[in-house]
């Protein structure tokens, strides 16, 4: 992606740090909803009930891959709900040095929308399917469910920077880091 010359102040994570961090929320998240399932569900339904069976993770892993792309749709959608432009200031595309997918959003818009884009793959993808998974004692779907609360790290990172920012700032999503630019009133 092109850099252009952009006012504002940067900020980004470093993509080392941030894997280490996708372990931790991994390992918080695995924590969370797995020690409630088990309680909830041990006992209550037949073991491979349960876990299901080698299909039901053979189909969880391809809707795994599929839900990568999804999670930066996700991105997408909502950001363009929360610019001007709406699509036209979208894109996608595919950092292939590091297999990434990517959602890119080239209009600044205020914090809330841009911490909204940034946090809802991790509702939509990570949270409700975990959630559900509690109610319903499918194993398989909890799995997705933590597996995209880690995916989501950089956002959950991104996302608490923003919460130190002055709230009627601008941010711009970096072109080419996982970060972006906090564009104040007085610049």
């Amino acid at each position: 992606m092109e850099e252009k010359e952009v006012k504002g102040r940067k900020v980004a994570i470093d993509i080392v740090k941030a894997n280490v961090f996708a372990v931790v929320i991994l390992v918080v998240s695995a924590i969370v909803f797995l020690v409630p399932f088990f309680m909830i569900w041990k006992g209550r339904k037949p073991i491979g009930e349960l876990i299901g069976g080698f299909g039901d993770w053979g189909i969880t892993l391809i809707l795994f891959i599929m839900g990568i792309v999804v999670h930066e749709l996700i991105h997408g959608i909502t950001w363009a709900y929360f610019t001007k432009s709406g699509w036209k200031s979208i894109s996608f595309g595919v950092i292939w040095k590091l297999l990434t997918p990517y959602c890119h959003c080239d209009e600044p818009m205020h914090i809330h929308g841009y911490m909204m884009g940034a946090m809802m793959p991790c509702i939509v993808l990570g949270v409700i399917p975990a959630v559900i998974a509690l109610f319903i004692g499918y194993l398989p779907l909890l799995a997705w469910g933590i597996v995209f609360i880690a995916a989501a790290a950089g956002d959950i990172w991104m996302t608490w920077l923003l919460t130190k920012e002055n709230p009627k700032s601008l941010v711009l999503d970096h072109p080419s880091e996982a970060g972006f630019y906090i564009i104040d009133d007085n610049e």
